[in-house]
This record gives C-alpha cells, sequence and structure tokens, in this order.
C-alpha cells in the first residue's frame, strides 16, 4: 500500500512518528494509502529548516520570486490532468471539477507574478526640511496554512502563492484526507526553481495544528474549514500574536425574484447546489422565491432536473454530474440531517436516501435532495450540511427574503436573480454578507479581487487572494530620513559660529 509522508527540505520522506491515516477512495469505500502523521519533532525540524532558507528568499528581489511564480503556472498547466486525477482519485469529484480546482489556484498564481508592483511602497519627497519618508514591505517570515479537504489544490495555492511571492517561507498543513495534490505541488515549486526548505508540507491532524499555533517562529496562520476550527485556530493565533485569517462554513442563500428567468435561476441552483456534491464553502444551499407563485414555478422547473442528476465515480466519464462525499462519516451525517428535515416537518420533495449505485455500493455516495416548504427554526436550515441537499424557504417579499439572509449566523456568499436593476442594487448595497451574486450563483472573486465572508464565516482582517493577500503576508515599515546640509560644500577649515 502506498505510504504518503512529508515533503521537508525539497525531497519526499518518511514520516517517523509511526502515526498513520487511512486515505479512502470514496467512490469504492476501499483504502488506498496511508499518511503519515507528524511529531512535534518532525513539526520542529520543518520550521527551523524554513527559517534557515527563508533568510535568502527574503533577500532575493521580487522579481526574480515572480519569476518562480511564472515557471509554476507553466508547470501547473503541463501536469493539469495529473493533479486532476489525484484529486479525484482521494476527494471524489468528477474529473472537470477536479481540474477546476487546480485552474482557480492557478490563476491566483499568475496574479503573484504581479508581486514586484504590490509589494512596492510610498515615498515623499521633502516631508520636511531635507526629510523625505518611504515605506517598504517586508515578509514576515514563516507562516502557516492549514487548508480543507475539499479544494486540494486550489486553496494550498491561494495560500502559497502570496506568501511565497512576498518572500515568506511557508510550512502547508493539508487535509489527511487527500494528501497527494498537495505533495506534488512541493514538487512542482522546486522543479519551478524555489529553494529547498522555503516551502514544506508536513501532513497531520491536530497535533501538527496546535505545533503550529504553538510555534514562537511562525508568525502567520492561514485557515480554511468548519466555523467551530476556525474560532479555535483564530482565538489560538491570536494569544500568541500571530496574524490570522481563518474562514469557516457558511449556509449561502439564493434569493429568486418573481420577475427572474425561471429556467437560468433553476440551472444555477442545480450546478451550484449538488456540484461537488455539495462540498463547496461558496455552494447555494438555500433558494428563497419570493411569493408562492414563483415557488411553485421554481420547484416545478427544479424536480426533472434534479432527477436527471447522474452520480457516479469520476471514471465513468465527463458527464457525471457529481461524485461520492469524502468520507463514510460525512455520508451519515448528511444522510442524519436529511432525517432531521423531514422529522421537522420539512416537504422532501426530491428523496435521495435510497439511492444506491449498482457496483460501488460500499462508496459514500449520496443522492440529491430537494426540501421545500423549510423554515428557519429548521435544523437542516440553520446548519451546514456540506452535502446534495438544497432547502427551499418561501418568502412573502423582498424584505423577507433579504432578513433572512441577513440574519443568518453565516455570511459568506449570497446570490440574487432577478430582472429588476434597482432591487440588486439595493440587495447588493445591503445585504451584511461578504461576496454577492446578481444573476450569478457562485460568486467567488477572480483572483486580481479578494476571497471572504463575513459574520462567523470569516476571522480576521485581510481576506485571501488579490491585493489583501499581500497585504497580510507583509509588515509595513516606515523610514524617515535626514541627510545634515553642507556635505557636498566640502570640508571647512574654519570654527563655525552658532547659527
Amino acid at each position: 500500500m502506498e505510504q504518503i509522508g512529508h515533503w521537508i527540505n525539497g525531497a519526499h520522506v518518511a514520516g517517523t512518528s509511526g502515526r498513520t491515516a487511512d486515505v479512502f477512495n470514496p467512490a469504492t469505500g476501499e483504502v488506498q494509502a496511508q499518511v503519515a502523521l507528524a511529531s512535534q519533532e518532525e513539526m520542529d525540524r520543518a520550521i527551523a529548516s524554513a527559517a534557515e532558507a527563508q533568510i535568502a528568499w527574503g533577500a532575493t528581489n521580487p522579481q526574480r520570486r515572480a519569476r518562480v511564480m511564472m515557471e509554476l503556472v507553466r508547470l501547473l498547466n503541463r501536469d493539469m490532468d495529473k493533479l486532476a486525477e489525484a484529486i479525484s482519485r482521494e476527494h471524489g469529484k468528477t474529473f472537470p471539477d477536479a481540474k477546476g480546482d487546480v485552474q482557480r489556484g492557478l490563476e491566483v498564481i499568475e496574479f503573484c507574478i504581479g508581486a514586484p508592483h504590490l509589494l512596492k511602497g510610498e515615498f515623499t519627497d521633502a516631508a520636511g526640511p531635507g526629510i523625505d519618508m518611504y515605506s517598504m514591505r517586508q515578509p514576515l517570515g514563516v507562516v502557516a496554512g492549514i487548508t480543507p479537504f475539499n479544494f486540494p489544490a486550489m486553496i494550498p495555492l491561494w495560500k502559497l502563492g502570496p506568501a511565497l511571492a512576498s518572500g515568506n517561507a511557508m510550512i502547508l498543513k493539508p487535509s489527511e484526507r487527500d494528501p497527494s495534490c498537495p505533495m506534488m505541488l512541493g514538487a512542482l515549486l522546486k522543479e519551478a526553481g524555489l529553494p529547498d526548505g522555503v516551502f514544506q508540507v508536513i501532513n497531520g491532524d491536530k497535533g501538527a495544528v496546535d505545533a503550529i499555533l504553538d510555534s514562537e517562529i511562525i508568525q502567520a496562520v492561514g485557515f480554511v474549514g468548519s466555523t467551530p476550527i476556525a474560532q479555535y485556530i483564530y482565538s489560538r493565533a491570536a494569544e500568541t500574536g500571530k496574524r490570522c485569517q481563518c474562514f469557516g462554513g457558511a449556509k449561502n442563500h439564493m434569493i429568486i425574484m418573481p420577475d427572474a428567468d425561471m429556467d437560468q435561476a433553476a440551472d444555477a441552483l442545480v450546478g451550484a447546489g449538488y456540484g461537488a456534491a455539495g462540498e463547496r464553502c461558496m455552494a447555494i444551499s438555500v433558494a428563497v422565491p419570493v411569493g408562492d407563485e414563483t415557488a411553485d414555478r421554481l420547484i416545478e422547473k427544479l424536480v426533472p432536473r434534479i432527477e436527471a442528476l447522474k452520480v457516479g465515480p469520476y471514471i465513468a466519464g465527463n458527464d457525471v454530474d457529481f461524485g461520492p462525499v469524502v468520507t463514510k462519516a460525512a455520508k451519515e451525517n448528511i444522510l442524519r440531517l436529511v432525517q432531521t428535515g423531514v422529522d421537522q416537518g420539512a416537504e422532501l420533495v426530491v428523496d435521495g436516501r435510497d439511492f444506491n449505485l449498482q457496483g460501488y455500493e460500499n462508496g459514500f455516495f449520496v443522492g440529491a435532495h430537494l426540501f421545500d416548504r423549510v423554515t428557519p427554526d429548521m435544523d437542516i436550515y440553520k446548519t451546514e450540511i456540506f452535502g446534495p441537499v438544497l432547502s427551499t424557504v418561501r418568502a412573502a417579499s423582498y424584505e423577507e427574503a433579504l432578513g433572512l439572509a441577513m440574519d443568518h449566523e453565516y455570511g459568506n456568499g449570497t446570490a440574487i436573480f432577478t430582472r429588476d436593476g434597482d432591487a440588486a442594487r439595493d440587495f447588493a448595497s445591503r445585504v451584511n454578507i461578504g461576496m454577492v451574486g446578481i444573476n450569478v450563483p457562485i460568486p467567488v472573486p477572480l483572483a486580481y479581487h479578494t476571497f471572504g465572508g463575513w459574520k462567523r464565516s470569516g476571522f480576521g482582517d485581510l481576506n485571501q487572494h488579490g491585493p489583501d493577500s499581500f497585504r497580510f503576508y507583509t509588515r509595513t515599515k516606515t523610514v524617515t530620513s535626514r541627510w545634515p546640509s553642507g556635505i557636498k560644500e566640502g570640508a571647512a577649515f574654519n570654527f563655525k559660529a552658532m547659527d
């Protein structure tokens, strides 16, 4: 069986702790590899090595660092299919979806090629008599990324690109559920010209996370995952004076106005709700049609589309709509929440509880579910299900629909479908959510903008990728400079009287 260790000092190394975790094939339910779980000693060694390597890397001029990013873009394009296959094999998502995972990360690396411009400071000439003032953006030193299972390429690339381009060294602790892609990224960075030790991949569990948080060398932590863990990491990092950005859970609402193109809205909901088996922090999990007539028309459009979805393993072809969820425990939790929805009175319009894929009976497949007449007091509304379950909450008015999105504890993403520009502008202006789509179901910003949620979806002051990422991974130093006048006139041989 394949043994996956760590990436330390530019090489694959075996784990030495004696502890491992199983890596499953979600389509079959079989263990396909074992990944090492790092000891405190292994983590300390990697951090010390990164700190040593960062000194020269931080002193390397930004243009040369950007050339590493440029070469990494070429290599990511070259190995796109290899990376996507590793993701599909360990995560379960379809092959096109896995390629999208790599592509959205690659776009951030493309943005990082512009690091020399983004790292420029400010200058004021003659701020006072003979005084100039200027600022410099300098790397933090050693930083860490703790990334989730659902995007094993995209989110590590979102973290490592700005961090490395800014001159930092990075310790990446990816999810132990699908570790192969992050390990492959380490090898690609070495091939791109990154010096050994500047980027380390340390596989592990909570012990590795706590080792990162306890380290006095690590200056910043970036995290994506569930809200309870995000809050834990944020509070622990704050206690030790680390800079921290933590992104947590979501419950994304899509409001459908009576004037919306109902076919367009239904297609958007199916893609955004069921793509990647719903294992996305930007998935639409709540549809909010305004008015009963709108709701009835929407449900009528949704049902045949949902019932026609093709569920299967990634090897079944590119026409598979979504694959299995990542673990057996995830499957059981989704089905448990579906049952609570039924028990609490929601109407299960499309019931996927009995879904069974012939030949893959032991896989972690979950059928598509659609609820109607869900109310805000139900568990399926309050909880992030992270599965192929779409809940419909009927609103009597636009204001009620807006209030549902605004009152929920999560504030990651939201969307409105309408032909009314005034309603769209009002929604975008008033809603207290970090990312907003107008006739766009999953409003993930492009790489040169910034990604981040509000409320209990985000902890920290700066967001991921875009200009915010370079602010997060650097600190500003401001210099006030004054040179005494008169030196250019040469030496004075007489005693000058006091002015």
